[in-house]
């Protein structure tokens, strides 16, 4: 099995004192989160220091290798932070140096160089929200969305509320919506076209639509406003999935002869107890025997993937696979008997019109794709135990962002590193309460039958 999610940070200091015979320190240090706490590796700091000419220094003593080991689960499950690691380099640092850091220029010291740091691009957070923008919709109504989404934003500062920032993004969306009303339309399909101009005028000036949510924010009612803004993106999802009957691009003609989805599909997980119990119960229900998981599947960001899993689903493959839980993740049994395909790694970059094939991400150079990995539900393939530009044929995880775990900018370290297909839309409150050995008692294709298109149907 072929699943490395590891955490690595990689720092590095030289200070430069040009035309001073101050000292040259130089330390370096490097980490990593291991699966378990009881695999950890230790924490290793070497610091060194030299005279940077030979008769500066009188006692040659003061300069001194000093070892330090520290054990990294204390370091991640505790709360000290990566600057209060570099606190005490410094402060080792200064011990060691027979002159005192203060005598340094600040500026000279080049910058720290992390394997991540916080891209300007704004990473989805939830599910939903990464669903929606991989929506490949006409742009009037992206344009609709993205003044909508910027909402959200202004509803989370916790001061006096920007309403009039907010309505003015709604009357802009208001505007496209009235001046593209032909161009919304004409985006979709005539078969469609009547559906479609029901949710126009739903979006326009229905009961959830625009003009109610303007008139919650002029009233400046916080709760009205969430609800409404939720609504009205939800009528644009839909209008979009309109517009998007099929792929916006043309698969590459070696990948044709794998199973692939043009579109959506939801698929349902009944989940069982593998030792007998019971799940925790609902609000004012009772304890579950199973419980169900809802995933959506994105077949417009990664149709291969997502065709290979609906087809295996179909077939009945995961019916009774088991469960296991290691280090942020959820991940079934790797049984590769299951008659799957080893799909190429399939990852659609944010900005860009199709997928990536058998290429990672550079997070460091900004690169992000458009189904992030950072968001708890997320699903995902498995890499193949040949080759890592590959993914499994039949093995997927449910991935536990937590980021307290992450990098900086709240980015997961294998961010950009898997095929992410889709993600849990329904039932994200019973992963904690899932254990290794639990079954996965059936797996259903709910919805977008219709969309799987299979080789011999090519």
């Amino acid at each position: 099995m072929a699943f490395p999610l590891s955490s690595s940070i990689t720092l590095s200091f030289s200070p430069s004192t040009q035309k001073r015979h101050f000292l040259s320190t130089h330390f370096a240090f490097r980490f990593s989160q291991a699966r378990s706490q009881e695999n950890a590796r230790p924490f290793q700091l070497k610091v060194q220091c030299k005279a940077s000419k030979e008769a500066f220094v009188k006692d040659k003593s003061q300069c001194r290798n000093i070892p330090t080991s520290f054990n990294l689960s204390t370091l991640i499950n505790g709360t000290m932070k990566l600057e209060n690691v570099i606190a005490v380099i410094l402060i080792l640092a200064e011990i060691t140096s027979p002159l005192p850091l203060a005598g340094w220029d600040f500026w000279s010291i080049s910058p720290a160089n992390a394997v991540l740091y916080s891209p300007e691009t704004k990473l989805p957070r939830t599910g939903e929200l990464a669903l929606r923008r991989a929506i490949p919709a006409n742009t009037n109504m992206k344009a609709i969305q993205d003044s909508l989404e910027d909402i959200s934003y202004l509803l989370r500062i916790p001061q006096r509320k920007p309403y009039g920032t907010m309505e003015g993004n709604v009357k802009k969306a208001l505007k496209i919506a009235v001046d593209g009303k032909d161009s919304i339309l004409a985006s979709i399909p005539a078969d469609l076209r009547e559906k479609g101009s029901t949710l126009y005028s739903s979006l326009v000036d229905g009961k959830g639509g625009l003009e109610a949510l303007l008139k919650s924010i002029k009233d400046q009612d916080p709760d009205r406003v969430s609800v409404g803004l939720a609504s009205s993106l939800d009528t644009v999802a839909e209008l979009e999935l309109l517009q998007a009957p099929g792929l916006s691009f043309l698969l590459p003609e070696q990948y044709l002869k794998y199973p692939r989805l043009t579109g959506r599909a939801i698929v349902e997980l009944t989940i069982e107890k593998g030792d007998g119990s019971s799940f925790s119960p609902e609000a004012g229900g009772e304890l579950r025997k199973t419980a169900t998981i809802q995933v959506v599947l994105d077949g417009y960001s990664a149709p291969l993937t997502t065709g290979n899993f609906a087809k295996l689903v179909t077939d009945g493959a995961y019916d009774g696979t088991k469960l296991s839980c290691i280090n942020q993740a959820i991940i079934s049994e790797n049984d590769t008997g299951k008659n799957g395909y080893s799909v190429p790694l399939e990852i659609m970059p944010s900005g860009q019109f199709e997928p990536l094939y058998k290429t990672t991400l550079s997070v460091q150079d900004g690169e992000l794709p458009v189904l992030p990995l950072s968001v708890y539900g997320a699903v995902a393939m498995a890499h193949s135990e040949v080759s890592e530009e590959y993914s499994s044929p039949y093995q997927f995880f449910f991935y536990l962002y937590d980021k307290r775990n992450s990098g900086l900018g709240g980015i997961s370290f294998e961010e950009g590193q898997f095929s992410v297909f889709g993600y849990i839309t329904a039932g994200r409150e019973i992963l904690p309460q899932i254990k290794t050995g639990d079954i996965i008692k059936s797996a259903k294709l709910v919805e977008g039958r219709d969309r799987l298109v299979l080789p011999s149907e090519s």
